[in-house]
Protein backbone atom coordinates (compact mmCIF):
# COMPACT_ATOMS: atom_id res chain seq x y z
CA UNK A 1 0.00 0.00 0.00
CA UNK A 2 1.22 3.40 -0.99
CA UNK A 3 0.81 6.20 1.54
CA UNK A 4 -0.36 9.02 0.12
CA UNK A 5 -2.12 11.08 3.46
CA UNK A 6 -1.69 14.55 3.40
CA UNK A 7 0.35 15.39 6.58
CA UNK A 8 -1.51 15.78 10.16
CA UNK A 9 -3.68 18.87 10.48
CA UNK A 10 -1.93 21.84 12.30
CA UNK A 11 1.77 20.12 12.03
CA UNK A 12 3.81 22.95 10.54
CA UNK A 13 6.50 22.03 8.20
CA UNK A 14 8.69 24.31 9.30
CA UNK A 15 12.78 23.11 8.81
CA UNK A 16 14.06 25.82 10.38
CA UNK A 17 13.39 25.03 14.22
CA UNK A 18 13.69 21.97 15.75
CA UNK A 19 10.25 20.81 17.96
CA UNK A 20 9.78 22.40 21.50
CA UNK A 21 11.14 20.14 23.86
CA UNK A 22 12.81 17.77 21.28
CA UNK A 23 14.98 15.16 22.47
CA UNK A 24 19.01 16.01 20.86
CA UNK A 25 18.54 12.94 18.66
CA UNK A 26 15.94 15.15 16.86
CA UNK A 27 17.53 18.60 17.16
CA UNK A 28 20.60 16.93 15.63
CA UNK A 29 18.78 15.88 12.25
CA UNK A 30 16.67 18.82 11.82
CA UNK A 31 19.87 21.36 13.01
CA UNK A 32 22.56 19.15 10.59
CA UNK A 33 20.04 18.08 7.80
CA UNK A 34 17.19 20.11 8.31
CA UNK A 35 15.00 17.18 8.47
CA UNK A 36 11.54 17.47 10.42
CA UNK A 37 10.50 14.88 12.96
CA UNK A 38 7.91 14.20 15.29
CA UNK A 39 10.43 15.13 18.67
CA UNK A 40 8.63 12.29 19.72
CA UNK A 41 10.44 9.00 21.80
CA UNK A 42 11.46 7.27 20.06
CA UNK A 43 12.56 10.08 17.32
CA UNK A 44 10.41 9.63 14.12
CA UNK A 45 11.57 11.42 10.85
CA UNK A 46 8.44 12.90 7.98
CA UNK A 47 8.29 11.64 4.75
CA UNK A 48 7.32 13.59 2.33
CA UNK A 49 8.58 16.89 3.02
CA UNK A 50 12.37 16.35 2.83
CA UNK A 51 12.57 13.16 0.77
CA UNK A 52 10.29 9.70 0.23
CA UNK A 53 11.05 6.32 1.50
CA UNK A 54 11.13 2.92 -0.57
CA UNK A 55 10.77 -0.38 1.39
CA UNK A 56 10.94 -3.53 1.09
CA UNK A 57 12.33 -6.76 2.60
CA UNK A 58 15.74 -6.69 4.15
CA UNK A 59 17.05 -9.73 2.54
CA UNK A 60 15.87 -7.83 -1.10
CA UNK A 61 17.23 -5.13 0.10
CA UNK A 62 20.88 -6.34 0.85
CA UNK A 63 20.53 -7.82 -2.77
CA UNK A 64 19.62 -4.89 -4.17
CA UNK A 65 23.14 -2.71 -2.92
CA UNK A 66 24.81 -5.33 -4.43
CA UNK A 67 24.06 -4.50 -7.64
CA UNK A 68 23.45 -0.40 -6.97
CA UNK A 69 26.63 0.14 -5.17
CA UNK A 70 25.68 4.16 -4.95
CA UNK A 71 22.45 5.30 -3.51
CA UNK A 72 20.58 7.71 -1.21
CA UNK A 73 20.74 7.02 2.47
CA UNK A 74 19.46 3.78 3.30
CA UNK A 75 18.54 2.30 6.69
CA UNK A 76 17.36 -0.75 8.06
CA UNK A 77 15.28 -1.66 11.03
CA UNK A 78 14.49 -5.45 11.64
CA UNK A 79 13.13 -7.28 8.54
CA UNK A 80 12.82 -4.06 6.69
CA UNK A 81 14.98 -1.45 4.61
CA UNK A 82 14.50 1.95 3.68
CA UNK A 83 16.14 3.57 0.82
CA UNK A 84 15.52 7.62 0.60
CA UNK A 85 14.22 9.04 -2.59
CA UNK A 86 13.44 12.50 -3.63
CA UNK A 87 10.51 13.82 -1.95
CA UNK A 88 7.23 13.28 -4.59
CA UNK A 89 8.46 9.43 -5.40
CA UNK A 90 6.27 7.58 -3.25
CA UNK A 91 3.61 9.22 -5.79
CA UNK A 92 5.50 7.51 -8.55
CA UNK A 93 6.30 4.46 -7.67
CA UNK A 94 2.61 2.51 -8.91
CA UNK A 95 3.55 3.98 -11.96
CA UNK A 96 6.97 3.43 -12.33
CA UNK A 97 6.10 -1.04 -11.64
CA UNK A 98 2.79 -0.44 -14.86
CA UNK A 99 5.37 1.09 -16.74
CA UNK A 100 8.00 -1.72 -16.03
CA UNK A 101 5.61 -4.49 -16.33
CA UNK A 102 5.57 -5.32 -12.85
CA UNK A 103 1.79 -4.13 -12.21
CA UNK A 104 -0.07 -6.41 -10.10
CA UNK A 105 2.75 -8.71 -9.27
CA UNK A 106 3.35 -9.11 -5.14
CA UNK A 107 6.00 -7.65 -4.53
CA UNK A 108 6.30 -6.40 -1.50
CA UNK A 109 7.78 -2.83 -1.99
CA UNK A 110 6.15 0.43 -0.58
CA UNK A 111 6.22 3.72 -0.36
CA UNK A 112 5.86 6.32 1.94
CA UNK A 113 5.52 10.13 1.23
CA UNK A 114 3.78 12.78 2.60
CA UNK A 115 1.90 12.34 5.76
CA UNK A 116 4.33 9.47 6.83
CA UNK A 117 6.95 8.69 9.01
CA UNK A 118 9.69 6.13 9.85
CA UNK A 119 11.54 5.89 12.96
CA UNK A 120 14.99 7.94 13.31
CA UNK A 121 17.96 5.74 12.78
CA UNK A 122 20.96 5.19 15.64
CA UNK A 123 23.67 7.71 14.86
CA UNK A 124 26.29 6.22 12.64
CA UNK A 125 30.09 5.82 13.02
CA UNK A 126 29.33 9.43 10.82
CA UNK A 127 26.37 11.01 11.67
CA UNK A 128 26.17 12.97 13.64
CA UNK A 129 29.47 14.51 13.80
CA UNK A 130 32.01 13.61 16.66
CA UNK A 131 31.17 16.13 19.98
CA UNK A 132 27.27 16.77 18.33
CA UNK A 133 24.37 15.38 20.68
CA UNK A 134 23.64 11.68 19.91
CA UNK A 135 27.19 11.11 18.44
CA UNK A 136 28.01 7.45 18.27
CA UNK A 137 28.81 6.19 21.57
CA UNK A 138 25.81 4.92 22.96
CA UNK A 139 24.54 1.19 22.16
CA UNK A 140 21.27 0.83 20.15
CA UNK A 141 18.92 -2.03 20.66
CA UNK A 142 19.23 -4.91 18.40
CA UNK A 143 15.77 -4.21 16.66
CA UNK A 144 16.96 -0.28 16.72
CA UNK A 145 16.43 1.20 12.78
CA UNK A 146 20.38 1.98 11.95
CA UNK A 147 22.23 3.70 9.21
CA UNK A 148 23.89 1.37 6.56
CA UNK A 149 24.41 4.56 4.21
CA UNK A 150 24.29 7.51 5.93
CA UNK A 151 23.30 11.03 5.02
CA UNK A 152 26.50 13.27 5.40
CA UNK A 153 25.67 16.61 6.86
CA UNK A 154 26.67 20.07 5.02
CA UNK A 155 27.32 17.99 2.01
CA UNK A 156 24.17 18.60 0.22
CA UNK A 157 21.65 15.37 0.75
CA UNK A 158 18.37 16.09 -1.08
CA UNK A 159 20.59 16.68 -4.42
CA UNK A 160 21.82 13.02 -4.25
CA UNK A 161 18.67 11.40 -3.44
CA UNK A 162 17.21 9.49 -6.24
CA UNK A 163 14.69 11.25 -9.05
CA UNK A 164 12.68 10.08 -12.08
CA UNK A 165 14.51 11.83 -14.42
CA UNK A 166 16.73 9.36 -16.54
CA UNK A 167 20.71 9.42 -15.45
CA UNK A 168 19.63 10.42 -11.91
CA UNK A 169 21.63 13.23 -10.26
CA UNK A 170 25.14 13.18 -8.01
CA UNK A 171 25.88 9.96 -7.07
CA UNK A 172 22.77 8.41 -7.07
CA UNK A 173 21.00 6.27 -9.56
CA UNK A 174 17.65 7.71 -11.47
CA UNK A 175 14.06 6.07 -9.76
CA UNK A 176 13.46 4.02 -12.68
CA UNK A 177 16.68 2.20 -12.44
CA UNK A 178 16.32 2.01 -8.64
CA UNK A 179 12.59 0.41 -8.66
CA UNK A 180 13.23 -1.83 -11.51
CA UNK A 181 16.27 -3.35 -9.60
CA UNK A 182 14.09 -3.17 -6.15
CA UNK A 183 11.29 -4.94 -7.76
CA UNK A 184 13.51 -7.55 -9.20
CA UNK A 185 15.15 -8.25 -6.20
CA UNK A 186 12.03 -8.37 -4.51
CA UNK A 187 10.55 -10.76 -6.96
CA UNK A 188 13.78 -13.27 -6.37
CA UNK A 189 13.29 -13.38 -2.52
CA UNK A 190 9.91 -14.13 -3.09
CA UNK A 191 10.43 -16.68 -5.23
CA UNK A 192 13.21 -18.56 -3.05
CA UNK A 193 10.73 -18.58 -0.42
CA UNK A 194 8.34 -20.19 -1.94
CA UNK A 195 11.10 -22.78 -3.36
CA UNK A 196 11.58 -23.52 0.53
CA UNK A 197 8.48 -24.14 2.25
CA UNK A 198 7.67 -27.40 0.62
CA UNK A 199 11.30 -28.66 2.06
CA UNK A 200 10.03 -27.09 5.57
CA UNK A 201 6.80 -28.98 5.08
CA UNK A 202 8.31 -32.64 4.55
CA UNK A 203 11.14 -31.59 7.42
CA UNK A 204 8.34 -30.71 9.54
CA UNK A 205 6.57 -34.33 9.04
CA UNK A 206 9.67 -36.46 10.14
Amino acid sequence: MISTAAPPPGRSQDRSAPAQGAPECARGYERELGWPTTGSDPVELLTGVAFDVLELPAVAGFALLRRVPRTGPVAVEGPRMRLLVAAGSADELPGLLDWLEWGGVPLDLTALGAGGRITAPCPSASWPPPGEPGAAGGRCPQEAAVWLRPPEPGGGVEPTLPVTALGGDGDAPDLVRLVGAAATECHRARLLRARTLPGQRRAGKR
